[in-house]
């Protein structure tokens, strides 16, 4: 699947970002990824669409893929994953530390090659997710 997410060049630099600010990024182009997904594989109604995409974007879910992919990754990119996953931040009550932390690097990692402009291999990394062709 690709998903054409209109990126411009910008003058933005992110490597003077806070990596939660690419986390942030990350977070939206991530969801963005899955529910276009999950609206191209046919009708449905929105509540179940929203009940099937919590099924990719929770934290253990997202802990799960950033595990699974860290193999397929380059240093530099290991590098922002682990500086998202290390970034101090509040992690919510229901979720385990571990899982929260894995994901909040995953998100990072996403939006730090969104902020690049790196389009490609975001698409690359995302299309690893394997999501299902069918619910």
């Amino acid at each position: 699947m690709d998903l054409d997410l209109n990126l411009e060049a910008n003058d933005v630099n992110p490597e003077f970002m806070n990596p939660l600010v690419w986390a942030y990024i990350g977070d939206a182009v991530y969801e963005l990824y899955v529910r276009t997904h999950l609206v191209t594989r046919g009708p449905s109604k929105v509540n179940q669409l929203h009940c099937e995409s919590i099924k990719y974007v929770k934290a253990s879910a997202q802990a799960d893929f950033a595990r699974k992919i860290t193999e397929n990754l380059n240093e530099d990119e290991i590098r922002i994953m682990k500086r998202g996953r290390n970034t101090k931040s509040t992690v919510p009550k229901n979720a385990d530390v571990a899982d929260y932390r894995y994901s909040t690097g995953l998100e990072s990692l996403l939006g730090y090659l969104y902020l690049q402009n790196k389009k490609e291999r975001l698409m690359e990394i995302l299309n690893m997710l394997e999501l299902e062709k069918e619910a």
